[in-house]
């Protein structure tokens, strides 16, 4: 039986094409990322999408029949290698010391701020923390798992957040509807290995909740918020975040040296 991924393109094998060019990729591909990475190379037949997705389907099969810890997975909006989900317990206790390491609770408190209200302005982010997370903002913004989607439409014109393809990636999902609903987040702590974030992740829901109106707030006395949906203005010039260069709280600056 003939296999796509053994035809040949300039004497290598279209599927040993494939899995070279997905493993040395640094973020997700699609398969017309794929695809036009191998059409572009000197005397290349013309290769399309569905031909990637077939060699890749192929691959996989052949990886499945051989046993191997590993596949091609559609994840963060492309193919990506991944190991296989029955072997995650075994790397459970590495990959949770390494995500320590690489992110703080702080970090972590904010990130998830921005991906459930995104987009959104560091006020914002502010105002739910209690601190000022400027310092945090820009640790964010250095791992690229948040970037800049414009300026927020009113007085200020303050830069809004959101979270990046690479955030997909680090977290396993192809979208952002894939996060838990704050209602099923007290489901997920039943779990015991969540206990230590279980009074956070509760506190967060409460913060995630519709703000009530208050009748008497139209005196223009409290302090504006910006409760009110940002635009997506796409002009996101001049992404230095203004006045608080020097700012953030002394236990964020703590846990982003850990980061470091």
């Amino acid at each position: 039986m003939s296999h796509l991924k053994d035809t040949e393109i300039n004497g290598q094998k279209f599927g040993n094409i494939v899995e070279a060019i997905i493993f040395a990729a640094d973020r997700p591909l699609t398969a017309a990322d794929v695809a036009k990475i191998i059409t572009g190379t000197e005397l290349s037949p013309p290769i399309d999408e569905e031909d990637v997705s077939s060699v890749i389907g192929e691959i996989n099969s052949e990886l499945e029949d051989e046993g191997r810890a590993f596949t091609i997975q559609f994840q963060g909006g492309g193919y990506t290698f991944a190991t296989q989900p029955k072997y995650h317990s075994w790397l459970e206790h590495f990959q949770h010391q390494n995500a320590k390491r690489k992110i703080s609770p702080s970090a972590i408190e904010a990130l998830a701020i921005i991906a459930y209200r995104q987009p959104i302005t560091k006020p914002e982010v502010d105002h739910i923390r209690g601190v000022d997370s400027g310092y945090i903002v820009r640790q964010l913004l250095e791992k690229q798992l948040i970037e800049v989607a414009g300026r927020y439409d009113g007085p200020g014109r303050a830069l809004l957040y959101r979270t990046t393809p690479i955030f997909l990636q680090h977290f396993g999902i192809n979208g952002i509807d894939e996060l838990p609903k704050p209602r099923e987040i007290e489901e997920i702590l039943k779990d015991d290995d969540m206990a230590e974030h279980r009074q956070f992740m509760l506190e967060l829901k409460s913060d995630l909740q519709p703000p009530a109106v208050d009748s008497d707030s139209d005196n223009g006395d409290h302090e504006d918020t910006h409760e009110e949906q940002p635009s997506r203005d796409q002009d996101a010039s001049g992404q230095d975040e203004p006045d608080d260069r020097n700012s953030g709280s002394s236990e964020d600056r703590q846990n982003g040296e850990e980061d470091r």
